[in-house]
């Protein structure tokens, strides 16, 4: 069981390996529906929370697998979804109608988004307490309630006495 373990954390700490820590940059953003915004500005709608950016692309099989966890997820917490390598805003926009997605998304048409935020392969999650700092990621699949876990304790950290 402990090498079970062990080799679970392995693979964990390699595929996360490039991913960022600390404050997340503010990144100027453009969302499917046309709308220009920044992360910061959209953190700001949502203000003591933490919140969950989804890299996901439309031609991934396990980013579809997952749609159902992101969909329920986004009913109790602030949910970005990042398309990643997608298409421009237009096709984005028709994937997200065609499989009834009522995410609030992100056009990273070139992946250079991604880049920035440390992800290198998708699905991935990063959870931002409500300071903006990362406090969570995992790349591949990821359950609802290992989705809600990363939230709740970025949530306790943001909490915690300095």
């Amino acid at each position: 069981m402990l090498l079970v373990l062990a080799v679970l954390a392995g693979a964990h700490l390699w595929q996360t390996r490039h991913m960022p820590s600390g404050p997340v940059p503010d990144l100027p953003l453009l969302l499917s529906t046309g709308e220009s915004t920044t992360l910061n500005a959209w953190r700001a709608r949502h203000p003591g929370q933490p919140v969950a950016l989804h890299v996901w692309a439309e031609w991934c099989p396990i980013c579809r697998a997952e749609e159902h966890n992101i969909t329920r997820l986004q009913t109790d917490w602030p949910v970005l979804t990042v398309a990643m390598q997608s298409g421009g805003a237009a096709q984005v926009q028709r994937v997200l109608d065609q499989r009834s997605l009522p995410w609030a998304t992100v056009v990273d048409d070139s992946g250079a988004l991604a880049r920035r935020l440390g992800v290198q392969s998708v699905p991935a999650l990063l959870v931002l307490d409500a300071q903006g700092h990362l406090r969570a990621t995992s790349v591949g699949y990821t359950s609802e309630i290992g989705m809600r876990l990363r939230l709740w304790w970025a949530q306790a950290l943001g909490r915690a006495p300095a």
